[in-house]
């Protein structure tokens, strides 16, 4: 145990544990991830990272690596922390933080350095570059570098050689983490480890993994579209949920600026698509997100009407159509559905409901809304629309990007803020009012009885009107 002694708390925490504690991530690239990881890379931390091959992992942690040896060669230390494997009461010392080492276990150096000559990183003299698998080799090199972090790519490729199993079994998973996690509490060693996932998207390895680090990030992203998310999933340092979005292109990841104008980039561009717009909360970040819906009759011969809820939660989904059966009186057993959120992306909480009812009614109808409006609520069973959280932040967000008309349960306070002000905001109570406010809003030339190759529908008559 050498050295390591019990201190007091007061000690420990003398030097205060605001910004200057944690390592910066310079750039926008580096303010997007520092966003997720709770304000920057907090020393002797340990950070897992996974996501499905090819996602853009080992592209990060080199821009990570490079962020972390531009720093200066002196930083803030905490007093009662190690530095350099001494202890600093009084916060007199220095911590040398000009060098990375990066170990892979899967790529050659050479491999490493093309990749990093292509992002433009080639001529940083601070990144050292180890290709090993053997975990005692990897951490006689970070003891005798004492570098200011380490990226391990990956945790599933490295191996102890006194315990049993091949590299990637669970055992050897377990007992290289906790030799890496022993090593960065003791020299205050920020490491990143690369974790592999499964077939069904979790990380491989034994579960205790992710018990061991002190973070977990998911990078999430389709093979076919340039953007990805870096979602935090523990977080001893920060708030879990955080999400940074950034886009991949040949210089590496660069983060995006609006997120929630990316994902309505071309709405405008396909007025005659059944489409509505929520706003979802990610972490502490509202993102404006557009649900597609196309309803198609099922003739008799073809069987079972199908769904696709693209990027909606099936369990979500069947609950809103059989809401939307019942109480709006729509024939879903008539018709096959599709939904689609666009750009890839994920509706994962309750507060998307109505946007995804409305979206679906607007094809079975073939009603189109008004590209202004955005809808936001639970819908329940009986068809009532149930409250959410953080409704005026969301209804801010969408108004920066000039939606104006706002559909909310009728539960909701008025806003109080005047940033709102001149915005149109409709309350209701029920799935109907939600449908009479918003279906015909917008410009077509349908009229306002269902389509006749559609199942025919008591909910709308030729005299029904929208006007609320």
């Amino acid at each position: 145990m050498g050295g390591i002694r019990p201190q007091r708390l007061t000690d420990v925490g003398r030097g205060g544990f605001g910004d200057t504690w944690r390592l910066p991530l310079r750039g926008s690239g580096g303010a997007e991830l520092a966003r997720v990881l709770g304000g920057g890379v907090v020393p002797g931390s340990m950070v897992l990272i996974g996501g499905d091959p090819g996602v853009g992992k080992s592209t990060l942690l080199l821009q990570v690596a490079s962020m972390l040896a531009d720093l200066s060669s002196s930083a803030p230390v905490v007093p009662g922390t190690q530095v350099n494997g001494l202890d600093d009461m009084t916060g007199d010392l220095e911590l040398n933080v000009a060098s990375v080492l990066y170990v892979s276990g899967e790529e050659s150096i050479q491999q490493i350095g093309s990749r990093a000559e292509r992002m433009g990183l080639a001529g940083n003299d601070n990144i050292f570059l180890f290709s090993a698998t053997r975990l005692q080799d990897i951490l006689a090199e970070i003891i005798s570098m004492q570098p200011a972090a380490v990226i391990v790519d990956s945790i599933q490729t490295v191996y102890l050689d006194d315990v049993n199993g091949s590299a990637g079994s669970v055992s050897q998973v377990r007992e290289c983490a906790t030799a890496l996690l022993h090593i960065a509490k003791r020299h205050d060693i920020p490491i990143f480890l690369v974790g592999h996932v499964t077939k069904s998207g979790d990380i491989a390895g034994p579960k205790v993994l992710e018990h061991i680090v002190d973070v977990v990030l998911y990078m999430e992203g389709e093979k076919h579209q340039s953007f990805r998310l870096i979602r935090g999933i523990k977080n001893r340092y920060g708030a879990i949920e955080e999400v940074g979005v950034f886009s991949m292109n040949e210089k590496g990841l660069e983060a995006v600026a609006n997120p929630s104008a990316l994902f309505l980039t071309h709405r405008d561009s396909s007025p005659g698509v059944s489409s509505a717009v929520t706003v979802q909360m990610e972490g502490t970040r509202p993102m404006l997100l557009e649900v597609q819906a196309l309803c198609s009759p099922t003739q008799s011969k073809e069987g079972m009407p199908m769904r696709f809820p693209t990027g909606v939660s099936r369990d979500r989904f069947n609950l809103i159509t059989a809401v939307l059966a019942k109480h709006a009186r729509l024939k879903m057993h008539a018709v096959s559905i599709h939904t689609n959120v666009v750009g890839g992306m994920t509706m994962s909480e309750p507060a998307n409901d109505l946007a995804i009812a409305v979206a679906i009614a607007s094809s079975y109808y073939e009603q189109p809304i008004a590209r202004d409006v955005v809808c936001i609520g639970e819908v329940g069973l009986g068809g009532e629309l149930r409250e959410v959280g953080r409704v005026e932040q969301r209804m801010l967000e969408a108004a920066k990007l000039g939606f104006n008309t706002f559909v909310v349960p009728a539960t909701h306070a008025l806003p109080t803020t005047s940033r709102l002000l001149g915005v149109r905001i409709i309350r209701c109570k029920h799935i109907l009012e939600a449908l009479k406010a918003v279906l015909g809003t917008g410009h077509s030339s349908a009229s306002l009885a269902a389509p006749a190759d559609m199942p025919q529908d008591p909910f709308f008559d030729e005299e029904e009107t929208f006007d609320d």
